[in-house]
């Protein structure tokens, strides 16, 4: 594990404070769900129950849809592992309100806090011993604005470019690991999606 000093509730919180009606927000399964959710659940969130690697995806439909919103994805390394080819899309299309955001504790979660492979490797005498950069992954997929966050000191620039920056915009944020408690959203997928259409569109 790389000796990382943030801790990704009092991250999120910071990145979602004062969010309003111009702020869409998707986040991926397990971690990222229960971190926004503790963070304030809100109809314009949009937690992701069971669809590991979906939300960029989403996210990208989402603003393309939108153009007047602001779209954010939080999501974990495991689910961008599994999704990687959703980053050359985001370039290809290339939305200026998409900001991608990925808590990357080099660990799948959800199953047992196995090594992801951000996590550096040491596995015999040719390996470098560095993990899989998903940054630089990002930047040659051709999303131009890519950086990694690793300390307290570049949370405020981060929070500002989430939040406002010209996109497609990725950042890959290194946080501690946790044992944290389960803060859920509602666990209907059907209710979560008709609030979320409904706050942002209105009753049909």
């Amino acid at each position: 594990m790389s000796q990382a000093t943030l801790q990704r509730r009092p991250l999120v919180k910071k990145i979602l404070a004062g969010a309003d009606d111009n702020l869409l927000v998707i986040a991926g399964l397990g971690s990222s769900n229960w971190d926004i959710t503790n963070a304030g659940d809100r109809p314009l969130n949009m937690p992701l129950w069971g669809a590991m690697g979906a939300p960029v995806g989403m996210g990208l439909g989402l603003a393309i849809a939108q153009p007047t919103k602001r779209v954010l994805v939080i999501t974990g390394d495991g689910d961008m592992l599994m999704s990687l080819g959703s980053l050359a899309t985001v370039a290809a299309q290339s939305p200026d309100n998409l900001a991608i955001c990925v808590l990357d504790n080099e660990k799948f979660g959800e199953t047992g806090n196995q090594a992801t492979h951000t996590s550096p490797r040491n596995n015999g005498p040719t390996d470098s011993g560095a993990g899989t950069d998903l940054a630089m992954i990002a930047k040659g997929c051709g999303i131009a604005d890519c950086s990694t966050v690793t300390e307290k000191a570049e949370v405020s620039q981060l929070v500002k470019d989430l939040r406002g920056k010209k996109g497609p915009i990725f950042r890959l944020v290194k946080v501690m690991v946790e044992k944290l408690e389960f803060v859920m959203p509602p666990q209907d997928g059907a209710h979560l999606k008709d609030r979320f259409r409904q706050a942002l569109l209105g009753n049909p």
